[in-house]
């Protein structure tokens, strides 16, 4: 049985990187989002501070390699993963409310949290391999074996977080389990030296797993959500109107407040999602829809009430959001209403359903996920309208000047397939250098539209209308060239400071009056 120690312990702590990288960008996402660049920081810093554990693991090993030294590293590991589940929340909210480069802040939070067990991670193979090598001429077996081994459990730990841990446990829990495990095998690796005291500590280990969830939701209180699902991180809570201070119930995906709605009512909440009633104004008729994006559907429900003989498809990647909206937002079961569960640029690859309106309302980070927003996307939301369809996409941009990038890049896309395309800013009608939601509205008819109408809510959103000129200093977005994280980073200096917010929730506490910013609302 010792023989295969090394083995199963290199396993394990192969397994356990694995896991705490995956988990760490669930861990990240409310406060830095999911972004290319929160990505780019995990990989990175992980990478870098497991080739340091290599290279210091290796030179502790030559200068005294026996299992205790290596049970106490293990040990280490498990500890500083254990703190890291208590402390991960006011970390990241200090790094959100501090640093406004979401790089840096990724770098920053990322090696702040698992700079640490990741040294000490790496440092487990080189020592397993010194351990291990008993003659020289075997030495190339004996490290090929154990790099195969330890490649092996990152492997399993890749599937078992993304398949299983993720979606059924929280981020807390999973980090306890990851400490429990390493600690087992610490116990494993050395039973002798602190044997009770890691026993105990084990004991708490796997009792704090059990509880986890309870301990979570005790710290954000009885009415705070906290969900992992497939694809997201979401939070649902309540909080109070930015505007009015009217009580509203918001679900939070990732660093988004995707969707938000009146505690008391069932009118609109978020101000830009009233825009897309523009769709009955472009074309009166209109019987069927396609809204790309449901999160709680908040928008959708309002589509039903407004065009009673009209019905709507919905398309949301993530089922656990539909099915969370049903729990908490009031959205009902309807044969008008259907949902197709899946990325929405598969979706329009395959569709063969024709279309009245199309809405657009999918956000990751600030941007709309890149491969909606290229022509070969657009041409196939063009191919689904009839032919006096109309395209309603929401985004959050600037008009006027580096902040406008994004807008212009998207305008000079759809003006390469649609006729007819006008944008209408809806916080600052006037102001083209301020960052706000901006309804882009693309018609497939040449017929030119009215800007006016009796119905004086629609006349509202109407005269808001940008007339003035747009430069056309920006390429069209497509598939093999969209850098739409780049065009949203030279805009965060105008997005909404986190910690600046009027609205309140329970989580006022621990968010430090967390922004709950309207884009992306539906």
């Amino acid at each position: 049985m010792r023989k295969w120690v090394l083995e199963a312990v290199v396993l394990v702590c192969g397994a356990s990187t694995m896991v705490l990288e995956l988990v760490g960008s669930r861990m990240l996402a409310p406060y830095l989002g999911t972004s290319l660049f929160v990505w780019t920081s995990l990989i990175g810093v992980i990478l870098g501070c497991l080739s340091l554990g290599y290279w210091w693991g290796g030179r502790i090993s030559d200068a005294r390699h026996d299992f205790k030294t290596f049970s106490l590293i293990i040990l280490a590991a498990a500890l500083f993963i254990a703190v890291i589940s208590f402390l991960s929340e006011i970390v990241l909210v200090v790094v959100q409310n501090g640093v406004s480069d979401i790089r840096l802040g990724a770098v920053l939070a990322t090696f702040i949290l698992f700079g640490v067990p990741s040294v000490l991670l790496g440092m487990v193979l080189p020592y397993a391999v010194r351990l291990k090598i008993s003659a020289v001429e075997k030495a190339g077996q004996t490290v090929g074996t154990l790099y195969a081994v330890s490649t092996i459990g990152s492997i399993a730990g890749t599937f078992l977080a993304g398949f299983v841990l993720i979606s059924y446990f929280s981020g807390m829990a999973i980090l306890l389990l990851i400490a429990a495990a390493l600690l087992a095998t610490s116990l494993v690796s050395y039973a002798g030296g602190l044997l009770w005291s890691r026993a105990l500590l084990l004991l708490f280990f796997i009792f704090s797993f059990a509880q986890a969830d309870s301990l979570a939701q005790a710290i954000k209180g009885s009415d705070f959500i906290d969900v992992n699902t497939p694809y997201n991180r979401v939070w649902i809570f309540d909080a109070y109107h930015a505007v009015n201070g009217r009580p509203v119930k918001v679900m939070q995906v990732n660093d988004e407040n995707d969707s938000m709605i009146y505690r008391d009512g069932e009118e609109l909440a978020s101000e830009y999602t009233k825009y897309y009633r523009l769709a009955g104004h472009f074309n009166p008729g209109l019987k069927k829809a396609l809204m790309i994006g449901g999160a709680a559907c908040s928008y959708p429900k309002d589509y039903l009430r407004q065009f009673p003989e009209a019905s709507i498809d919905v398309v949301e990647i993530d089922p656990k959001l539909t099915e969370l909206a049903k729990r908490y937002f009031g959205l009902k079961e309807d044969p008008r209403l259907a949902f197709f569960h899946e990325d929405a640029r598969t979706f329009l690859n395959r569709n063969k359903n024709k279309y009245d309106v199309i809405f657009g309302d999918v956000f990751r980070s600030y941007s709309v996920p890149y491969q909606l927003t290229t022509v070969e996307a657009v041409q196939k939301m063009y191919e689904a309208l009839e032919d006096d369809g109309v395209l309603l996409i929401n985004i959050i941009s600037a008009i006027e000047g580096p902040r406008g990038r994004f807008l212009r890049a998207e305008a000079a896309t759809i003006q390469s397939i649609f006729p007819q395309v006008y944008i209408f800013p809806v916080s600052h009608p006037e102001d083209g250098s301020e960052v706000q939601n901006i309804m882009l509205a693309a018609l497939k008819s040449a017929a030119r539209p009215r800007f006016y109408s009796r119905d004086p809510e629609l006349d509202n959103y109407l005269h808001h209308l940008w007339i003035n000129e747009i430069k056309k200093d920006m390429p069209a977005l497509t598939d093999d060239y969209a850098p739409v994280e780049k065009y949203v980073m030279e805009m965060m200096p105008g997005l909404p400071k986190p910690g600046a917010n009027p609205m309140k929730s329970r989580m006022s506490f621990l968010l430090g009056e967390k922004k709950l910013n309207e884009g992306g609302s539906k």
